[in-house]
C-alpha cells in the first residue's frame, strides 16, 4: 500500500509503527476535490472538520476591513488544514485552494481520538505545529521589519524548505501556482512592490523565474543575505512519549495499588 500524505510527510521526522501507519490512513477515508479557487470553507463558518491536503496548494486567509484579505499561510501536499478552527466551533480564516486540490476529510472527534489511541503521534504532530509557528513569526518579524526585497525572498526560502519536506527533493527548483496579489496578501506588498521586488531578486543571480517557474540559484548565500532560519527540516523528537505509551488514566488501578 502506498504511503498517505501525512503519513508520508510524519515520517520524514520518525519512524512509524505499522499500527501508527494504519492509524493515519484510516484517517484519510473521505476524499473531495475543489478546484482552482473554490473555497473549502468560509471565515467564521462553522466547521466540524480539518482536512489533509493529497493534492495541490491551498491558503488560508483572513478578510481586512478595508476590503483586502492577509494570508497567514499556505499549505501543501501532507499538511493538516483548517487547524484555525480547531479552538472554537467555526473557522477563524477562509481556506481557499490555490490550485485543483485533493483533500481528505476528517472529522475534529477522529482527529482527537489520534491523540488519545496513538500519543506518540498526537506529540509529533504538535511537535510539527509548534515548528510551523515559529516559522510564521519569523515571516511576520520579515513582514514587519524588512523591505520588499526581504519579504519576497524569505517567504520563497520558506515555501522551497516546505516542499522539500513533501518531495524530498534537494534541488531549489519549484513551480509556484501564485499571483502577484497572493504573494503580496502574505506579505503586505501591493503588486506593483511584488514585482520590483522579484525583479530586484533576480538581478542578483540569485532567483530565476520562467513563467510560474522559480529557481533559487544559491539558496545558502539568499538565506544567509535576508537572515532566514529553515524551521521546518528537522523536528526534535527525542522527547516523544515512547510506543505505546498510555495516559495516567489508563494506568489509574496502578496508581490506587501503589498507595494502598
Amino acid at each position: 500500500m502506498l504511503e498517505s500524505p501525512l503519513e508520508a510527510r510524519l515520517s520524514k521526522h520518525l519512524a512509524l509503527t505499522f499500527s501508527e501507519r494504519d492509524a493515519l490512513r484510516w484517517l484519510e477515508r473521505r476524499e473531495r476535490s475543489f478546484r482552482s479557487g473554490d473555497v473549502v470553507v468560509h471565515e467564521g463558518e462553522s466547521c466540524d472538520s480539518l482536512y489533509i491536503v493529497a493534492s495541490g496548494w491551498l491558503h488560508g486567509s483572513v478578510k481586512l476591513k478595508d476590503g483586502g484579505r492577509q494570508i497567514l499561510r499556505f499549505y501543501f501536499v501532507g499538511d493538516i488544514t483548517a487547524t484555525f478552527s480547531i479552538a472554537w466551533g467555526y473557522s477563524a480564516a477562509t481556506l481557499r485552494a490555490v490550485s485543483d486540490t485533493t483533500l481528505y476529510e476528517m472529522p475534529k472527534a477522529a482527529f482527537g481520538r489520534l491523540f488519545r489511541d496513538h500519543p506518540r503521534l498526537g506529540a509529533l504532530l504538535f511537535a510539527v505545529a509548534a515548528s510551523e509557528q515559529v516559522a510564521m513569526a519569523d515571516r511576520l518579524t520579515s513582514v514587519g521589519r524588512t523591505d520588499g526585497f526581504t519579504r519576497i525572498a524569505t517567504l520563497l526560502l520558506d515555501i522551497r524548505s516546505r516542499l522539500r519536506i513533501v518531495d524530498g527533493h534537494a534541488g531549489s527548483t519549484f513551480e509556484l501556482p501564485l499571483t502577484q496579489q497572493d504573494l503580496g496578501d502574505a506579505v503586505g506588498l501591493t503588486k506593483t512592490h511584488v514585482s520590483r521586488s522579484l525583479k530586484a531578486l533576480e538581478e542578483t543571480g540569485l532567483v530565476e523565474r520562467n513563467a510560474r517557474v522559480i529557481r533559487i540559484n544559491d539558496v545558502d548565500r539568499l538565506a544567509e543575505l535576508v537572515d532566514f532560519h529553515d524551521r521546518h527540516g528537522e523536528v526534535a523528537t527525542d522527547w516523544l512519549p515512547p510506543v505505546g505509551a498510555r495516559g495516567d488514566m489508563d494506568h489509574s488501578e496502578t496508581r490506587v495499588q501503589e498507595h494502598m
